[in-house]
């Protein structure tokens, strides 16, 4: 009997790995952390390092541009199948353990850790830790997309409970799509205008939706964004995670430098309407409508480009191999919760030397994913832990 139910368990997790969506997950933490590791070193950076780059710039502008909202969308393809095979109270409470626990433990221990290191000469840790929760402020770091994740979890099994046939039928009728790539193509571009430009306009992209000074957070601007693609990802998923849209030879794979044309072509509109912004051509503080209607536009279009082409590109490549993406996939769910200690660290110790910013970088970024890679695989060695990331 134990036999048995050791093989089925270990059929329930091959039958969860997909390894072309593994594989754009994985990608997307290594973005997280490259994000992180070049953002001190931007000219745009609040309080970042005095060595710079024009060229992070780009990359943290590129990086921010798409990837947690396409993180949502993959993460929202995986919830009807596990929604059917675990039931609703059974799917709620392994979501609760493999995200709720992970992100008090970040809010509680690892964002403390890391976020001391602007403290650390000031107050001790004691002091810190209850200025921290009493006055604030506590940061969520990377964990706020756990707790968003949650959330949204949450409201795909109020679906399922209210309407349990509501997401199959939505997800076949995305699947008859698939014959017909540019027009799912199409809506989905008119879809993310529809719920992003609005919230954009009337809020920006400064505004924060907050429980105070607690670690509760979003960003008012892309709240329908991030909820639309991860019911999007839910609807895709519904019909099978190797069929229809996500089929690895067809047409929506195929097309994937298409859509990476398209991405880029969005991209230059917003480095171009960057260039605009801080050209002195219009006031840096209070542009005009016009720039910020343009500018939203230029944002969610590529967005919604590279969240096709990402999938796309791991769906039409998925017999090639890719060791280093492979090597770190069991480890990334860890990587990206552990990841801001070495990184502030880091950035802290590279402070003063006068080296050039891309030697700080490359050395932050090869420190932070080796320390928080090798931290993860010993975690993972305790099996209640490895069975939660």
């Amino acid at each position: 009997m134990l036999k048995k139910t050791e093989d089925t368990r270990l059929a329930t997790e091959v039958a969860e790995r997909v390894v072309p969506l593994d594989r754009a997950r994985t990608s997307i933490t290594l973005l997280v952390v490259l994000y992180h590791s070049v953002i001190n070193y931007t000219y745009f950076g609040i309080d970042g390092d005095r060595m710079r780059w024009i060229g992070f710039d780009g990359v943290v502008l590129f990086c921010d541009s798409f990837f947690m909202a396409c993180m949502f969308f993959i993460s929202g393809l995986f919830v009807h199948d596990s929604l059917a095979r675990r039931g609703a109270s059974n799917y709620l409470s392994s979501r609760a353990w493999r995200l709720g626990v992970p992100w008090l433990v970040s809010i509680f221990v690892i964002m403390p850790i890391a976020y001391y290191r602007y403290y650390h000469t000031e107050l001790s840790f004691a002091g810190f830790y209850r200025h921290m929760m009493d006055v604030g402020p506590w940061s969520p770091g990377s964990s706020w997309f756990l707790s968003v994740l949650l959330v949204f979890d949450a409201i795909a099994v109020l679906i399922w409970i209210a309407a349990p046939r509501t997401i199959s039928s939505l997800g076949q009728r995305v699947a008859s799509l698939a014959d017909r790539p540019f027009t799912a193509f199409a809506a989905f571009l008119a879809f993310s205008i529809l719920i992003y430009l609005p919230l954009h306009v009337i809020f920006g992209d400064s505004s924060w939706l907050t429980a105070g000074h607690y670690p509760l957070v979003i960003q008012t601007s892309r709240m329908l964004l991030y909820t639309g693609y991860f019911l999007t990802g839910v609807v895709v998923g519904a019909a099978g995670l190797n069929r229809g849209l996500l089929a690895e030879n067809g047409g929506f794979a195929e097309r994937w430098s298409l859509w990476l044309t398209v991405a880029l072509a969005f991209y230059g509109a917003i480095i171009a309407l960057v260039y605009i912004h801080h050209s002195g051509l219009i006031e840096l503080r209070t542009p005009p409508l016009w720039w910020q209607a343009a500018y939203g536009l230029a944002f969610v279009l590529f967005g919604a480009a590279m969240t096709f082409t990402l999938p796309a590109i791991f769906l039409r490549f998925s017999r090639s191999r890719v060791p280093l993406l492979d090597a770190i996939q069991p480890s990334a769910y860890g990587i990206y919760l552990l990841h801001f200690i070495p990184l502030l660290w880091l950035q802290y110790i590279l402070a003063e030397p006068p080296v050039p910013a891309f030697v700080k970088f490359l050395i932050v970024f090869a420190g932070t994913l080796s320390v928080s890679w090798g931290a993860t695989l010993l975690l993972r060695r305790i099996p209640a832990v490895g069975r939660m990331i």
